[in-house]
């Protein structure tokens, strides 16, 4: 008996896992499940900059991921960056990376048609992410389209099973004026310190490592998605019900990110980095005090 119940629980959470309700967007044509990322021949860090840059790509950070070592890339683009330009949506100004893996001989690149409908949920229109695609398409036009994959009308409402969190269940880490929050975290960051993108006037977003032991998890659930790294903060003024205006620091919920950007983790591999979402909450909170 205690088997068998053992096995009907294993199955429910099984059933579960990478649960997401379906949003469907009027007029979309393209494949019902959509890559996590574009997978392109090995190129040097240099190359994959000079590449971005000739097709209007703004380079913003290059750090150090994962036990190899490798070279992640955030990059961004003015459409991108208006398209962020919305209370809580500013992570996806920051979200398109390439992962050079010199390991296993290949550049890795967040897909914009992913990440946008991911992040923009709601606020998502018919064919916002084509300019960055496009653009893409022709800085890295030898692509595949990797394994890691979702169906795109469950983006919106992606979460990894029930009870854990979805986008819009971000870590509040603070309030304040926004010329405040950003001294605060600059000043605890450190050396963590890795970038600061100006969104707008109201609206910024940092890269930050977390501690090298936190940073391990990669290496534990497949370093070819490590280009998750460095983790985001977004700092922004949000218009209050009464009209005033504060600003608040906000982060995504490793639980929420991690599996969003690792579509085939299951749930043996959650399991090993179990750890991870408490650790990312207290670090996020310590770069407020």
């Amino acid at each position: 008996m205690k088997n068998l119940i053992s096995v009907a629980l294993a199955l429910t959470i099984l059933i579960f896992s990478g649960c997401a309700g379906k949003e469907a967007v009027v007029g979309y044509t393209g494949p019902k499940e959509v890559s996590t990322y574009l997978v392109a021949p090995l190129m040097t860090t240099d190359e994959v900059k000079s590449a971005l840059e000739a097709q209007g790509f703004e380079i913003v950070s290059v750090s150090k991921v994962a036990k190899a070592k490798m070279d992640s890339i955030v990059f961004t683009h003015p459409h991108l960056k208006a398209l962020a330009n919305k209370p809580s949506r500013g992570f996806l100004a920051a979200s398109m990376r390439v992962l050079v893996n010199t390991s296993d001989k290949e550049i890795r690149i967040t897909n914009p048609r992913y990440f946008t409908r991911a992040f923009l949920q709601e606020d998502y229109k018919l064919n916002d992410e084509a300019p960055i695609l496009e653009a893409l398409n022709k800085a890295f036009p030898n692509h595949t389209m990797s394994q890691d994959k979702w169906e795109f009308d469950g983006l919106s409402n992606y979460h990894f099973m029930i009870g854990m969190p979805y986008y819009n269940d971000q870590i509040e880490m603070k309030e304040g004026s926004i010329a405040d929050l950003q001294a605060t975290l600059e000043k605890n960051a450190k050396k963590n310190f890795v970038f600061k993108l100006q969104i707008s006037k109201d609206r910024v977003v940092y890269g930050v490592n977390l501690k090298k032991r936190t940073m391990k998890f990669v290496d534990k659930i497949g370093a070819k998605n490590a280009a998750l790294l460095p983790w985001m903060v977004l700092i922004e003024n949000v218009k209050q019900k009464d009209g005033t205006v504060i600003a608040k620091a906000t982060a995504l919920p490793a639980d929420y990110y991690i599996a969003v950007s690792y579509p085939l983790l299951d749930m043996g591999g959650f399991m090993g980095i179990m750890t991870m979402p408490g650790a990312v909450v207290k670090e996020m909170n310590k770069l407020m005090k």
